[in-house]
């Protein structure tokens, strides 16, 4: 059997006296730190500044977002008085700008508490150097763009948009995404890089269309006068509608039956809302109609006698 040469045992044994040493010099060290008051109240002083720091930070969002809302309202309700689509949409900008600031300035402060060198950090962080650093020019073509869509007002924070397959009303326009969130609920965030073609449904009203079928032998006139009266009332009840809705007269003809096209300027984006109704006020009518026809034709199929009976 090889025997461990005796130079070779005593280099491993000093190996492992002086890993033994650090170990418990470095044991000292850290009993001395913990022992000692100051490293306590050191601690204890940093722990405050930091609590503090964060407090502020709080505050000063909160005081800055109260500034925001109040100087929003002002130019609100000022002679020249911005969209309220356009106002929402800039308060939510500001707030997020104001957000991303006072934290990144507390994240600064809190870092300087454990004396880290922020010189090479904030020597980084120059326009070029901060796209550079983080890759993209996307992220600067994704802050331009939101920019440029909320200034021209291209759409807003509640429009209902489509932006390339997405389409639903816009939650919220940040620096770099738009949030829209769809009918049935999906929240689609696109980089607003990335939005090109846009169609805004909320700029205008919109327009609602129902088609009515009725009898080929039904009396025309009688059906249009009875569809005008009915939907007479209809922006009185129903305040999506915006004026009254016209019954324009034949649309298609068929053997069989005949096609009334009715249309009704509605708020932006509720001409399906509108056209259900509006089909709901027709089949009243009509099947009001049914019935008066019914009573009419069983009271005239009684007779009379001579006798009076």
């Amino acid at each position: 059997m090889l025997q461990a040469e005796p130079a070779d045992t005593n280099m491993m044994e000093q190996n492992i006296e002086q890993t033994v040493g650090i170990f418990q010099k470095w044991q000292h060290q850290m009993m001395d730190w913990i022992t000692d008051p100051s490293t306590w109240e050191w601690l204890l002083i940093k722990s405050i500044r930091i609590v503090l720091i964060i407090l502020i930070s709080r505050i000063g969002i909160k005081v800055l977002f109260r500034m925001i809302d109040r100087t929003i309202n002002k130019k609100g309700r000022g002679n020249l008085a911005l969209n309220p689509r356009r106002l929402l949409t800039i308060v939510k900008l500001l707030k997020n700008v104001t957000s991303l600031t006072l934290n990144f300035t507390m994240i600064m402060f809190i870092l300087m508490e454990f004396n880290v060198n922020l010189a090479p950090l904030l020597a980084g962080a120059g326009v070029v150097t901060f796209a550079i650093g983080f890759g993209s020019q996307s992220l600067v073509k994704d802050v331009m763009t939101g920019f440029f869509i909320i200034f021209e007002d291209q759409f807003a924070v509640g429009d209902v948009v489509k932006v390339g397959q997405f389409q639903g009303t816009v939650e919220m326009i940040g620096l770099r995404s738009t949030r829209i969130r769809s009918w049935t609920g999906e929240i689609h965030i696109i980089p607003n890089g990335s939005i090109t073609d846009v169609t805004n449904y909320s700029i205008s009203n919109s327009l609602a269309v129902v088609d009515v079928v009725i009898a080929a032998d039904e009396d025309v006139d009688a059906a249009v006068q009875r569809m005008e009266n009915i939907l007479a009332a209809l922006p009185v009840r129903e305040p999506n509608v915006i004026r009254q809705p016209q019954v324009l007269g034949i649309q298609t003809m068929t053997r069989t039956e005949t096609t009334i096209r009715i249309i009704a300027e509605c708020k932006p984006f509720t001409q399906a809302q509108v056209s259900r109704l509006i089909n709901l006020e027709v089949r009243k009518s009509q099947h009001q109609k049914e019935e008066d026809t019914a009573v009419i034709e069983n009271f005239e199929g009684k007779g009379f006698s001579t006798n009076g009976t």
